[in-house]
């Protein structure tokens, strides 16, 4: 399924709401530039799912939240010089954990990346609004079978 939305800070509860509805998978891929809002979208996800108190993970690379019976892994890859320090904290044990996985800067592990992701691509508008274009992964299988 994919979706585009506008929006205002102001409304980015009710923007985590539908996009928790829309969501595929467990894993949403954040592309966007610094400032955009990655990082404030992914604490009202969070908060949606039930956890309190949410950080950007820009120094420490992942931050672990509890939510309601479960746990969300928040990446942010913006620091990371290469692939090879992904693997290096362990990033396949988190991608096939069961539990959620947001990342920032999905860019920066491409290749690493897990095929069943859901993509989210965040832009600032001039009027200071954002929008959201999100791209399930069932709209992806689907886009690519046809390619075939």
């Amino acid at each position: 399924m994919a979706i585009e939305l506008s929006f205002d800070l102001d409304s980015i509860d009710n923007i985590a709401e539908s996009l928790l509805e829309k969501v595929t998978t467990k894993t949403v891929l954040f592309y966007g530039e610094m400032g955009v809002g990655k990082t404030t979208l992914i604490q009202a996800l969070v908060k949606k799912l039930g956890g309190k108190h949410v950080t950007s993970p820009t120094f420490s690379i992942v931050n672990e939240y509890e939510v309601d019976n479960d746990i969300v892994y928040h990446f942010d890859f913006y620091r990371i010089r290469n692939e090879e320090e992904a693997y290096d904290i362990g990033i396949e044990d988190y991608f096939y954990s069961g539990h959620w996985v947001f990342i920032e800067w999905p860019e920066k592990i491409a290749e690493i990346l897990p095929n069943e992701s859901d993509i989210s691509y965040l832009k600032l508008n001039k009027d200071g609004s954002r929008t959201l274009k999100f791209q399930g992964f069932d709209a992806i299988e689907k886009k690519n079978r046809k390619k075939v």
